[in-house]
């Protein structure tokens, strides 16, 4: 059981705003498939600078969606292993076999370099990782991929908010689409919830039927229509729409947005200066652009300080402090061993695994509870060293 006045490692923030908002979704006439849910999409699409975005029931159907939407055909899909199973799945999910390409030591992003050298004339898509909130290299990634001739999703589950230094992740300048995640402990919520953006009048009509079945009832696009009843399907789809209530959350959180970010921007300050004269921990790389940190990932080296990562998460806790490991590399999961067979070696990768712990990072801590964070990881090395 945790100790009162735990600090995890994420959370979301409810206000009477959000409540207010949900509470009117459910007195109203429509809790799915009404006015909320498009407003939201329009909301999100001005943020991030695209032209269009369709709202999902999660990210990995965001992900899932944008992938069949796609049509990538039998062939390979190219990610990071330092991410959740989710990008990969989407792949295989389409009938594309996901390949791995080894991250970059300092950003902890996709490599362009690896990704470049993974390519083969089976790639059909490539799919960087905003590992953290931290934009990857978009601009390298779209060079790449007019080289391979391979589309780009961009996977932004953690980077609402985040500037690329042109603009915002999401605006699909470099990529055909984007997907966010609105879990409760990403920057914003919906509950769950997520959704694709693109540029792509083509791309995002297709999202759009995919998204309901196949269905459509609009007249322009009927074979027939001999009454007002009248549907049809046109492709195999899916069931992956957002309800009104999490819409409604959507648009009252992403009000507050650039607030919740700011708070982040200002916790991350604060374990940087805690944390840079340590000799055994290494914080992450500070980032010249605006970035929207969803995880605040430190690398420890274990072996120095005398303690295990088991050890170190269990004295952590004793005193409070959540901490969590973000992620075992995909590759090494059972599943994916069992269907594609050993990893190759990922050396950034794996040393990074071997190293990473995520640290308590949400908008509403206090700064007594960041005080606490920093107190209870400068103890581990007088501790673990006595």
């Amino acid at each position: 059981m945790e100790p009162k006045g735990f600090i995890p490692y994420g959370r979301q923030w409810i206000d009477a705003d959000d409540e207010r908002a949900v509470l009117a979704a459910l007195r109203s006439d429509f809790l799915t498939q009404g006015p909320a849910t498009p407003q939201f999409e329009a909301e999100l699409a001005a943020y991030v600078g695209a032209r269009f975005a369709v709202a999902v029931s999660n990210a990995t159907a965001g992900l899932h969606l944008t992938m069949a939407a796609l049509d990538l055909g039998p062939g390979e899909g190219i990610t990071s292993p330092i991410t959740f199973v989710a990008t990969a799945n989407a792949m295989a999910y389409v009938g594309l076999t996901p390949v791995f390409a080894d991250i970059d030591a300092e950003t902890l992003n996709l490599s362009p370099a690896a990704t470049r050298a993974a390519l083969t004339d089976r790639t059909r898509v490539i799919a960087p990782v905003h590992f953290a909130g931290r934009p990857a290299d978009m601009a390298a990634f779209r060079e790449i991929a007019g080289v391979s001739g391979a589309r780009i999703v961009e996977d932004a589950a953690h980077a609402i908010g985040s500037e690329h230094g042109d603009g915002k992740v999401g605006d699909c300048r470099h990529s055909d689409a984007t997907v966010f995640s609105f879990h409760p402990v990403k920057t914003m919520t919906t509950g769950e919830g997520g959704a694709v953006t693109t540029n792509d009048p083509a791309l995002y009509e297709r999202l759009l039927l995919l998204r309901s079945h196949g269905i459509t009832r609009d007249p322009a696009r009927l074979s027939e229509q001999p009454g007002t009843w009248w549907y049809e399907q046109q492709l195999l789809g899916f069931n992956y729409r957002l309800t009104e209530i999490q819409a409604a959350l959507g648009s009252s959180q992403l009000k507050k947005l650039d607030r919740f970010i700011d708070r982040r921007l200002a916790i991350v300050d604060q374990y940087q200066a805690a944390f840079e004269e340590l000799d055994w921990l290494r914080p992450p790389r500070p980032e010249p652009n605006r970035t929207g940190y969803h995880l605040f990932v430190v690398q420890i080296d274990f072996e120095r300080i005398g303690r295990s990562r088991a050890e170190v998460m269990a004295a952590l806790a004793a005193l409070g402090v959540g901490s969590q490991v973000h992620y075992i590399p995909v590759p090494h999961q059972p599943w994916y061993r069992q269907i594609y067979g050993e990893p190759g070696p990922f050396p950034a990768a794996d040393r990074y695994y071997d190293t990473a712990l995520s640290l308590p990072l949400f908008p509403a801590m206090t700064d007594e509870e960041v005080e606490r964070v920093i107190s209870a990881v400068k103890g581990l090395a007088s501790e673990g060293m006595a």
